[in-house]
């Protein structure tokens, strides 16, 4: 993780859902712009998996979707990302593979600390995040309807689908395969396991038409291969495999109907949504296909789904696409302007 200097929050005694204890959980986080004296200006963007609180600055400062001339923009690390308390960063009992399992509502709860006990904020104009960070956006307007104006989740869904979850047990496949590999970024294994990781990742995260018309060349890669070790694997190069693997297990288990009053039903749960939601699922995630979130938004009262279009697949959310960071941007803009009830 970049060593980015940033602010963390500890939470004495921070009781999981799933059992087990942190203490402290650690929770970090980076600010933009400035908040209003009646703390009306707040916007909350989760982060994704794998990512830090850097790669969501993309969307974030003067002149940008989320314009920090006239909104506060608070980013909470996932946990289990390396930056908030994580398997890597975790003490005994806790540490390595020890670590507890988190569920998405973990996460949101600990925001909550943040957003309201720390900054004193009643209410959140937006909550926005891409894939993982879009799960914790569902769960928060869930959670704390009355907290969430306005929700964006983009590249995501209100709950981990069969298919993502098969998905998902492939990449838990691969990086427990080798022995030894949990026991540390330096232990045999390690490395080559996160080499395969990457590969399996890169089947999934863009389309099947972004590798047919070799948009790879886009970013700079002359080659498949190229592309697949300069991009993919020197994108999980610098991870921690316990890491991965408890942000997969908390993704795996992202469930809004799983939130206490709401019996393990979705639909009565996306039902209790009270923020204007406009879903941005890409047209061809392989993972997060939009048809799932056009299911979700039937049951959200003020809910729409706006489709991104393009080849880029899941990562369109990572705003290297040009042409759907446009159509994320203007979604974001055209939201934050929306009128909301009071």
């Amino acid at each position: 993780m970049p060593g980015t200097k940033h602010p963390t929050l500890e939470l004495a005694n921070f009781a999981l859902e799933r059992g087990g204890l942190l203490t402290p959980a650690r929770l970090a986080y980076q600010t933009h712009g400035s908040l209003l004296p009646d703390k009306s200006n707040a916007v909350l963007s989760p982060t994704w998996f794998a990512g830090d609180h850097t790669a969501n600055e993309w969307l974030i400062g003067p002149g940008r979707p989320l314009d920090t001339d006239r909104y506060f923009v608070i980013v909470p690390n996932l946990f289990g990302n390396g930056v908030s308390s994580s398997p890597s960063n975790t003490p005994e009992p806790n540490a390595a593979a020890d670590f507890p399992d988190v569920t998405v509502r973990d996460n949101v709860r600990a925001q909550y600390h943040l957003v309201h006990d720390h900054f004193g904020i009643e209410r959140l104009q937006l909550v926005v995040g891409c894939s993982m960070g879009a799960l914790q956006t569902y769960q928060w307007a869930v959670s704390h309807p009355d907290m969430v104006a306005r929700a964006l989740p983009f590249c995501g869904s209100p709950k981990t689908a069969p298919h993502n979850r098969v998905f998902i047990e492939g990449l838990r496949a691969v990086l427990t395969a080798a022995p030894g590999a949990r026991e540390g970024r330096h232990a045999p294994g390690h490395a080559a396991a996160l080499r395969a990781f990457a590969r399996v990742y890169a089947g999934w995260g863009f389309s099947q038409a972004f590798y047919w018309n070799e948009r790879h060349r886009e970013l700079g890669f002359a080659s498949l291969d190229d592309f697949l070790t300069g991009f993919w694997e020197a994108n999980f190069a610098g991870q921690d495999i316990n890491d991965l693997l408890a942000m997969l297990w908390t993704w795996q288990h992202a469930d809004v109907g799983t939130t206490e009053g709401h019996d393990g039903d979705v639909t009565k749960a996306l039902a209790a949504i009270t923020a204007r939601v406009i879903a941005l699922p890409a047209q061809k995630d392989l993972y997060f296909p939009p048809e799932d979130e056009k299911w979700a938004s039937s049951h959200i009262t003020n809910g729409s789904v706006e489709v991104i279009p393009g080849e880029w697949g899941h990562l369109t959310g990572g705003g290297a696409d040009s042409a759907g960071a446009r159509f994320i941007g203007d979604a974001i803009r055209r939201l934050l302007d929306a009128p909301v009830a009071n």
